[in-house]
């Protein structure tokens, strides 16, 4: 793993610490995952709807399917659903949707983070939803990106951007 690779899963766990920004209070901190939307997004037992700050998975659908989309969705499911997550948020609680904007943690790893490092997820930034923390996404996204792991060596063009 390189020192880019490293200073960035750095940052991401002091940040998920608590040590780089303050974590709002919008929801339960934990909660069980009822049902997988799709890649970045989750429907938890409590009925809260939780969408997966910093990242954007491609989307699967009845208008069809975006390049790594089922993909996308199946490591989500594999890793979360029927499985007890711990929740943290950022700067904004909630989207123009009313979903819950979280960093989604299952057996203490970053789902989020996984979904941009294997390539299966972009860095979507909404201010201010994730400031604290993109810098870090943004680090991991170029070494997918570089490596051309998922979207960035099979899809073209990348549904990215």
């Amino acid at each position: 793993m390189g020192s880019r690779a490293l200073r960035a899963l750095w940052i991401l766990a002091l940040l998920h610490l608590g040590c780089g920004g303050e974590s709002l209070e919008c929801g339960p901190p934990r909660g069980v995952v009822a049902e997988v939307v799709d890649g970045d997004t989750v429907r938890l037992e409590d009925g809260h709807v939780v969408r997966y700050l910093l990242v954007d998975t491609p989307e699967v659908g009845k208008a069809g399917e975006e390049c790594l989309g089922t993909e996308a969705r199946e490591l989500n499911r594999m890793l979360v659903e029927g499985r007890e997550v711990s929740l943290s948020y950022g700067e904004a609680c909630e989207d123009r949707y009313g979903r819950l904007l979280a960093y989604v943690s299952v057996s203490g790893r970053e789902v989020n983070a996984l979904l941009v490092e294997r390539g299966l997820g972009c860095v979507l930034f909404i201010p201010p939803a994730g400031s604290a923390q993109r810098a870090a996404y943004e680090a991991l996204e170029e070494q997918a990106r570089e490596a051309r792991r998922g979207l960035w060596g099979a899809c073209s063009p990348s549904p990215c951007r």
